[in-house]
This record gives C-alpha cells, sequence and structure tokens, in this order.
C-alpha cells in the first residue's frame, strides 16, 4: 500500500506551478509503489481542503493529513517523506510482529 501526498493548489496559481514540478519529481523518486501524487483543486474539493484545514493554497497533505500548509522545498518534502515511510514500516513489521505472536488486533 502506497502513501499519498496530496498537493492542493488553485487553477491559476502562479505559485504552484513553478514549485510543483520540483516536488513532484521528488515524490516520483520515490517509487509509485511507495507514493503516489495526486493534485487536489481546492475550487472543486472545497470541503475536503477545509477538513484537513487548508487556509491558502499551496498546501500539501500527507496520508489525508495537512503537514505542510505552505509549500516546503524538495528536501523538506523529501526528509518528511522519509520519516513517514520509516514510521509506517515501523508500524506495519510492529502489526505484524503482534499477529505472528498470538497479540494481534
Amino acid at each position: 500500500m502506497s502513501m499519498t501526498v496530496e498537493v492542493f493548489s488553485t487553477p491559476g496559481c502562479s505559485t504552484c506551478a513553478r514549485s510543483r514540478e520540483a516536488l513532484k519529481a521528488v515524490v516520483e523518486s520515490f517509487g509509485h509503489d511507495k507514493v503516489t501524487w495526486r493534485e487536489v483543486n481546492v475550487v472543486d474539493e472545497i470541503d475536503y481542503a477545509v477538513e484537513l484545514g487548508v487556509v491558502v493554497p499551496p498546501s500539501i497533505a500527507l496520508d489525508g493529513e495537512l503537514v505542510f500548509p505552505t509549500l516546503p522545498t524538495a528536501t523538506k518534502l523529501k526528509e518528511a517523506l522519509t520519516k513517514w515511510l520509516e514510521r509506517r514500516g515501523t508500524m506495519r513489521a510492529h502489526t505484524e510482529s503482534a499477529v505472528k505472536d498470538g497479540h494481534g488486533y
């Protein structure tokens, strides 16, 4: 199961367009099996954006959690994705171990 990076933007946002390709390249460097990229048009999905706490686009959410209320640098995004994936891997390994040991949920 891959994690999802959602980029919230509005049509015609020059800041969004300038940064999008560099950030998308970071996401794609992890591989589609680990991380997927989704562009969210705030105009079309305003209820979802508000639910996550997006105040001003562009913003980035990881697996449905607003992590960057403003666009990060490519380096900051890469660091966050690495930590996020490590955390998910640790949680998955813990769950698999608990089930294997008979302490499953």
